[in-house]
């Protein structure tokens, strides 16, 4: 069962309206999305902020990885909606290329590259909210944290997993390790997205995917809409490496800092479990994904070495816009989720 999903402008609307009907009954519906995404670009939005174009980004997107919305599987591959995508696409990147510099770069070898990453990611001036996870943040606002992860995290890994048959050698082999882990080694019960739903539960929320979709600004629904992009355009492939280098050598000391402010007000294993099998896990797959993912193809492929750099600049960026909306919003002393009126606006 898929969660009602509120529209959030024209594009969206259309979208809902039209998905839950077979394709070959709703061409003018198709074509209509269409031309409201030309619309809707036309007036110049900022797509990171846009909270109708990222939604539907993100419907548009959970044709392929199901669970998402409630629509015919006809939709994944019609024609409008490809050409829907790819013009909402086009815009994201360009806007992102044009915000996020790759500077100076690098040898294209393996230890230089994941030297370069590493110096990136320690220089991140990115807000401090796991900070101040660790040491203010009351019951309310931690179960805002948990549902404002909960688009990427109930769905963790899979963005990424995208480059898996886009990726050959040292660099596949490399994201298959990191992934294995991140589905669980064979184990169902160990997957993280599993282990996070056990946290959803343990703080009294719903863990069924999307269900606080409505709740969540565009700039959380941006994150993960960048990161499939990424992984879901083979073009990309270079940006998806470097984003999941950034993504984790970001992760490990963050997830330690969340799992204390968890305990700090009393929360058990249930709730805890999945930040601290990120403190040690994610030490290592950083060391994976910074020499033989990204190092690794940027030695075989040297030409994507710019969009290795710039896949993890970007995660950097909106990672970091997105932490701080949550942070700016509770140093105000208010949500970080929408309001009642926003969602029914």
């Amino acid at each position: 069962m898929t969660p009602r999903i509120t529209p959030r402008g024209p594009v969206s609307a259309a979208l809902l309206q039209a998905l839950p009907q077979a394709p070959q009954h709703s061409r003018t519906a198709a074509e209509g999305i269409v031309e409201e995404v030309r619309a809707a670009l036309s007036a110049g939005p900022d797509l990171l902020t846009d909270d109708d174009l990222q939604l539907s980004l993100y419907l548009i997107y959970g044709l392929s990885y199901g669970g998402t919305v409630d629509a015919d599987d006809e939709w994944e591959w019609d024609p409008d909606i490809v050409v829907a995508r790819r013009l909402l696409e086009r815009r994201f990147e360009e806007q992102l290329r044009e915000r996020v510099p790759v500077g100076d770069l690098p040898d294209a070898d393996a230890e230089a590259v994941a030297a370069h990453l590493f110096s990136l990611t320690a220089e991140d001036g990115g807000p401090s909210l796991s900070r101040y996870i660790a040491k203010k943040a009351g019951d309310e606002q931690l179960r805002e944290f948990v549902i404002q992860r909960s688009i990427y995290t109930r769905k963790e890994a899979d963005p990424h997993s995208w480059a898996i048959p886009r990726l050959t050698g040292r660099a596949k082999a490399a994201l298959v390790e990191v992934q294995s882990d991140e589905y669980g080694g064979g184990r169902p019960h160990r997957i993280h997205a599993e282990i996070f739903a056990r946290t959803m539960r343990g703080l009294g929320l719903d863990d069924t995917y999307g269900a606080y979709v409505d709740d969540v600004p565009a700039i959380t629904l941006a994150s993960f809409t960048m990161m499939s992009m990424f992984g879901m355009n083979r073009r990309l492939r270079g940006a998806i490496a470097g984003h999941l280098a950034a993504f984790e050598m970001t992760s490990s000391i963050p997830n330690r800092f969340y799992g204390n402010g968890f305990r700090r007000l009393g929360y058990d294993e249930d709730v805890t479990e999945y930040y601290d099998e990120h403190v040690e896990a994610d030490a290592v797959h950083e060391q994976i994904a910074g020499r033989d993912l990204a190092g690794g193809l940027a030695e075989d492929e040297p030409e994507l070495l710019p969009d290795i750099l710039f896949g993890a600049a970007a995660c950097l960026y909106v990672d970091g816009l997105a932490g701080q909306h949550i942070l700016d919003s509770w140093e105000d002393g208010r949500s970080s989720l929408r309001t009642r009126e926003e969602v029914t606006a």
